[in-house]
């Protein structure tokens, strides 16, 4: 369990960093272009990731800790929306995945809306 955390956690320190890193390279002032640019490539990461846990059996559940959870949720968490999202189509769970995915989209708008105005 220790061992687990401590490859999340050293992960999650690296797509943090990585993170920053594209909030400084890309800063754009009327285009989010950093925020764009890490949630494509963290999803496209994360899908990797997957896929190439599913093809092989063998692979090391330590480097899917450090990469998909770790890497990418400090990266990104929008790549773990993505991942579930493609998980809910890959089940055929259409109807569930068109609310998840509006859903979070439209919630999370309105929450972090709503958390402005309270917090202004």
């Amino acid at each position: 369990m220790l061992k687990n955390l401590l490859l999340v956690g050293l992960g999650g320190a690296a797509g943090s960093i990585l993170r920053s890193l594209f909030a400084i390279w890309f800063k754009h002032s009327s285009f989010p272009l950093a925020t764009l640019l890490v949630n494509i490539i963290g999803s496209f990461v994360i899908g990797m990731v997957i896929a190439v846990s599913l093809r092989n059996p063998s692979y090391d559940a330590n480097w899917r800790l450090f990469l998909a959870t770790g890497l990418c949720g400090g990266f990104t968490t929008f790549s773990a929306f993505s991942a579930e999202n493609l998980q809910l189509i890959q089940q055929g769970r259409m109807g569930l995945f068109a609310v998840y995915a509006v859903g979070s989209v439209l919630l999370g708008l309105w929450g972090a809306w709503l958390g402005f105005l309270i917090a202004k």
